[in-house]
């Protein structure tokens, strides 16, 4: 079943390799996802899987080795020179290091009204209003703390102000790269509640990408589950939790933190270190790790089919349908 609605952003066999040609790291191997207009898609996975490249990958922070990238129909992967910053303006990203992504010389106020300044949007007593409105937004008292460097912030307040300088060109796609994985669970919680509201009033689009299932679970639509550089699972939020489809998946929630000790998903321990990116596996990746592996997952890489409306899983044999 194809989803009707347009993507905002639809991306495909999108590569980046690291290193030359006889010596390549494979990062991200040929994924293709969309993200529809005013959705969360959550993209979680292992450190190392090549979540945090896609996402910059997407805003050409690093360069694609191969695939497209399109927003709203424009190729963001064939772009360069002016048209690429012009379209990164409808494209923003706010970092894992909250602190390390704002410039400690620069003042608060200033580092919000940089892209304004940069594009020339507004001046003047306009610039001063929207920029005091933004910071009021994030729950920075501009009048208070519009003056102070970043250094004198918290890693929470940091990441306010890093969210209030993302909104001020009003993007349409918000990439999250592990935004909140450097704070302190109550801060967390503030950050994503903030988050979701402002997603509300601005029409935001995001793609959250995180290591934490619980967060993911809670904020997202739908969630894509990366191992060794590819997508091996995506679909509805909870349709994805409660009934995973990929080996990959079903150990990955069971090795997420619970209150119960004694559930079900915590029956299995996925055992074993990722293979090396510079020398994957053949056929599925996940095959060395996995306990249904055949010679079939040696010899053929499995493609994604939907096992579900919206639900597609790249394995030779889908839990929930073995399952059955």
């Amino acid at each position: 079943m194809t989803d009707a609605r347009q993507p905002l952003l639809k991306v495909r066999d999108l590569t980046v390799n690291f290193g030359t040609r006889h010596h390549a790291v494979s990062a991200v191997a040929g994924i293709s996802f969309d993200v529809f207009p005013g959705e969360t898609l959550g993209l979680v996975g292992e450190s190392g899987c090549g979540k945090s490249t896609t996402g910059k990958a997407l805003m050409r922070i690093v360069e694609p080795s191969s695939g497209s990238i399109e927003l709203e129909g424009v190729n963001v992967a064939a772009q360069s020179g002016k048209a690429l910053r012009n379209i990164r303006t409808h494209m923003q990203m706010i970092f894992q290091d909250p602190i390390s992504s704002l410039n400690p010389r620069r003042r608060v106020k200033d580092i919000v009204a940089e892209p304004l300044d940069c594009w020339k949007k507004v001046e003047g007593s306009e610039r001063d209003v929207l920029i005091s409105d933004l910071l009021n937004k994030v729950g920075i008292d501009p009048a208070v703390y519009g003056n102070r460097y970043a250094r004198q912030f918290s890693g929470g307040q940091c990441q306010r102000i890093s969210i209030a300088r993302s909104l001020a060109m009003r993007p349409k796609l918000l990439i999250c790269d592990e935004m909140v994985s450097a704070l302190d669970v109550s801060v967390q919680a503030q950050i994503l509640n903030l988050l979701e509201d402002l997603k509300a009033e601005y029409g935001l689009t995001l793609l959250f990408i995180a290591h934490d299932l619980a967060v993911v679970k809670n904020v997202s639509d739908r969630v894509a589950v990366m191992y060794l550089g590819k997508i091996v699972e995506i679909g509805p939020a909870d349709a994805l939790y409660d009934a995973p489809a990929h080996p990959y998946t079903k150990f990955l929630l069971g090795a997420a933190l619970e209150a119960d000790p004694d559930s079900p998903m915590h029956s299995q321990v996925l055992e074993g270190e990722p293979p090396s990116p510079m020398n994957p596996p053949s056929g599925c990746r996940f095959r060395t790790r996995c306990p249904n592996a055949t010679d079939l997952c040696a010899s053929e890489e499995p493609l994604p089919q939907e096992i579900a409306p919206g639900h597609q899983v790249a394995c030779h044999f889908p839990l929930s349908i073995t399952s059955k």
